[in-house]
Order: C-alpha cells, then sequence, then structure tokens
C-alpha cells in the first residue's frame, strides 16, 4: 500500500482546518503547567508555518534547531517563523519567515488553513500557526544565522505514544514545570511547538476516527 494512502490528502487537511479545530484541550495536553494560556493585553503577534511534503514515510515537516545567536528561545527546537512586519498579513508573515530561515521559494507554498493561536508569555507574543503544504521535498538553504540544524520530520513521528513524555523541571529562572514533550532525534520538543504540534496531532486523530 502507498504510504500516502495512509494520510488525510491535502484537499481534506484544508477542509479540516477550517473548523471547528481541536483548540484548548489539545493545546493543553502539551502545554507546560503552571502556564498562562490567555495575555491580559495586547501582546505581539507572530506566525509559524509547519510545512507538510511527501518523504519515503509519507509526510514530513521541517524543525528547525536554533541558533545561539537569535533573541529569543536560543538552542531550542522551532517550527519556522516569526514577529509580523508593519500590517502584513499572518499568513504572509508566516511564509515570509519560512523563507528566510529555511531558504525556500514561498510562492511554491500551498497555505491549507490555520491552526488554534497560543499565546507566548515568555517572549509576550500571540503566535498564529498555519499549515501549508509542498508537493514534492524541497531543497534547504537555512540561514546561519537562525538556524543550527533543519531537522526533517517524519509525521508518524509525532503520532507514536513512544515520542511523548513529561518531567518536571527547575529552571533557570526560578520556575518549575510540569512539562509534556516530544522527544525527536534526540531533542526534547515542548513549549508553544510542542503545544502546536499536540493540536495538529489531535486534529489528525479526529480525522482518521471520522474515516473509519
Amino acid at each position: 500500500m502507498d504510504r500516502m494512502s495512509l494520510w488525510p490528502t491535502p484537499e481534506e487537511l484544508r477542509c479540516a482546518l477550517r473548523g471547528p479545530l481541536p483548540g484548548r484541550p489539545a493545546q493543553l495536553w502539551m502545554a507546560p503547567q503552571p502556564r498562562p494560556m490567555d495575555a491580559d493585553h495586547r501582546p505581539q503577534f507572530a506566525a509559524v508555518l509547519l510545512l507538510l511534503y511527501p518523504c519515503e514515510s509519507g509526510w514530513c515537516f521541517p524543525l528547525t534547531l536554533r541558533t545561539n545567536a537569535v533573541a529569543t528561545h536560543q538552542g531550542q527546537v522551532s517550527l519556522p517563523g516569526g514577529a509580523r512586519h508593519g500590517r502584513e498579513s499572518l499568513e504572509r508573515t508566516a511564509l515570509r519567515e519560512t523563507a528566510e530561515e529555511l531558504g525556500i521559494v514561498a510562492s511554491k507554498v500551498q497555505v491549507l488553513g490555520r491552526l488554534t493561536s497560543l499565546y507566548v508569555a515568555v517572549s509576550d507574543f500571540q503566535v498564529f500557526p498555519f499549515v501549508g503544504y509542498l508537493p514534492a521535498r524541497p531543497e534547504f538553504h537555512p540561514s546561519p544565522e537562525e538556524v543550527a540544524e533543519v531537522m526533517e520530520t517524519p509525521l508518524e513521528t509525532l503520532l507514536d505514544e513512544q515520542a511523548r513524555f513529561e518531567e518536571d523541571w527547575d529552571l533557570p529562572d526560578g520556575r518549575h514545570l510540569h512539562v509534556p514533550y516530544f522527544l525527536i532525534r534526540g531533542h526534547k520538543v515542548w513549549g508553544a511547538t510542542a503545544v502546536i504540534l499536540g493540536e495538529f496531532v489531535w486534529l489528525l486523530r479526529e480525522m482518521a476516527a471520522a474515516r473509519k
């Protein structure tokens, strides 16, 4: 069987992303606790892109290992993205930032929709996650200032229950957190990135259940 046939098509994903989305319950599944889930003021806006493309195992998507030269979240694993510039659309922000970080051609990306936004208190951003699709694996030319490594990740990794863990962490700033995370290629993927990926996992599982 063609492994791509095991996954929803881009058009099916586009329809599912129109909603209703899994939302807050799915976000809490991978959210560190305690964590403010909403801002009490108007934060800055940012956008990220979960970029799907076909690979040997079905679908893959890129994560980035951030360098120590970036302003925030140094050395962490993230989805490509960043802050909105001026009055550009949030979709444009996600595409522009992904093109800058990964060196891909943004005009070739089909944007399928958006997941639920979330507030990231440590950087004071409301982050809007978009889901995009490319019909073939792109060539990556990562920005050396921002990206230490492009981690091409099979989507099936997220659906493996053995890839999800929980730990209690004492952070350098004195906070104590209960942290769910995905273990991907030896890296602990947590925080906002894990929350976004967690909602996407819930969406895929809901779609799979509806197909039965």
